[in-house]
């Protein structure tokens, strides 16, 4: 009896099937599947693999012996598990000929054959470059140095003296062995470690390994690069150096990718091609006009005049267009936006803190928009005269409570409301 059908099931036969029921189910799944042939359908490539993984055990004697006495937990670790195995490119190629020649029944079938799997590349060397907003906005040219692995030149990558290399004799030169575990009714099948040649498929004796490398058949090297930081440049743009990474013998150099980081700026503010600049007048120049003086990032200064009688009221925004950070790859500019704070003068009057005079009050009266009306109280109502007094800044009481009225009902206690600082 049978102990598992999914595999059965996704051929599409009886768990009795003879090899050739289950390879003409096979031929008609895969060219159903196949993802060349199923680009709109997303799901098409995983069915395409579990296809062509339950036809690679099914199809293997003692494979499909092991799976229905134990099930696919007697294949785990083995070469019939998801770690092992013929990928399912590579079985329909042999299963169909694959070449763009022809080379079976099926070989034109996809336009040409299958898709050539590139070679083996070494490990990409990614890195992190901070750049200042000073920088982005010039441009700069950044030497950055790093360390990288190189075919030894002294050996050639070979790890010794020529000929003294050997495929290792007990994993094949594989580098991992297979081997077989009985648990009760069960085998369970699983890859090591060649311990004959460390997982490296090679051997040699120590005394013909390469005095520079000691057998390791590359050393580290240092590499100096010349990064571009373009103008305009945004955060998370990356940089590469094609085939500029690590080296190992047999594969291409991997490449070094450098990320563009732009740094916080004490005085600007970017959004995109942006620059926000937040600027702080007096009330004179609120008022009357005047002249501010910006720094820019490349060392100009702006004089940026407000205009008497344009009043500037605390958090209105401004533009300069143009003045900007430079568009990456473009030849504008985006614009400079200015946020205004108003700095109020503590009190105004005589410089002992007399109170204003009435000539002082007039001239503001004739230049400043008339005093807003306020309700009266009626002519016969009672009335007391009070003057305010500062708040004590110390003191959270009431400030941080925001004086609601169902805070009022609370102080009724006797708690105390506003901390008035003494005069």
């Amino acid at each position: 009896m049978v102990k598992d059908t999914k595999f059965y099931t996704t051929l599409g036969v009886s768990p009795n099937a003879t090899e050739q029921e289950m390879k003409s189910a096979y031929k008609k799944g895969a060219l159903r599947y196949h993802p060349d042939k199923n680009k709109d359908n997303p799901d098409a490539a995983e069915k395409f693999k579990e296809l062509s993984h339950a036809y690679e055990i099914l199809s293997d004697p003692q494979k499909r012996e092991i799976y229905d006495q134990y099930g696919e937990e007697g294949l785990e670790g083995g070469a019939g598990g998801p770690g092992g195995g013929m990928a399912a490119e590579d079985l329909f190629a042999h299963f169909f000929g694959g070449g763009g020649g022809g080379g079976g029944p099926f070989g034109n079938m996809f336009g040409g054959g299958m898709r050539e799997q590139g070679p083996k590349k070494a490990r990409t060397i990614a890195h992190v470059h901070k750049v200042s907003l000073e920088d982005v906005y010039k441009g700069k040219v950044s030497k950055l140095a790093l360390q990288k692995s190189v075919i030894c030149p002294k050996c050639d990558g070979r790890g010794g003296k020529e000929g003294a290399v050997k495929k290792c004799a007990g994993c094949d030169g594989r580098g991992m062995k297979t081997m077989m575990r009985q648990m009760g009714p069960m085998v369970q099948r699983f890859q090591t470690v060649c311990n004959d040649c460390q997982g490296e498929g090679e051997t040699m004796r120590d005394r013909d390994r390469c005095k520079q490398c000691n057998g390791k058949k590359t050393i580290i090297e240092r590499k100096v690069l010349h990064v571009h930081v373009d103008k305009g440049v945004r955060s998370g743009t990356k940089i590469e150096f094609r085939g500029e990474g690590d080296q190992m013998p047999g594969v291409e150099p991997g490449d070094v990718v450098f990320e563009i980081e732009q740094k916080p700026h004490s005085r600007f503010q970017r959004k995109e091609d942006d620059l926000f600049y937040h600027a702080e007048v007096d009330l004179l120049t609120a008022l009357a006009g005047g002249y501010i003086h910006i720094e820019h990032l490349d060392e100009r200064w702006l004089t940026v005049e407000i205009i008497p009688g344009e009043i500037i009221s605390p958090g209105k925004l401004k533009c300069i267009p143009g003045q900007g950070m430079p568009s990456y790859r473009h030849h504008d500019f985006g614009n400079l936006y200015i946020q205004f704070d108003v700095r109020f003068p503590e009190r105004l009057g005589g410089p002992d803190g007399a109170p204003l005079s009435s000539e002082q009050i007039a001239a503001l009266e004739s230049v400043l928009p008339p005093r807003k009306s306020d309700n009266k109280p009626p002519a016969d109502a009672m009335t007391e005269d009070f003057t305010l007094e500062d708040v004590d800044p110390t003191r959270e009481d009431s400030r941080s409570r925001g004086m609601t009225d169902e805070d009022d009902d609370d102080m009724h206690g006797g708690g105390e409301r506003v901390q008035c600082a003494s005069q």
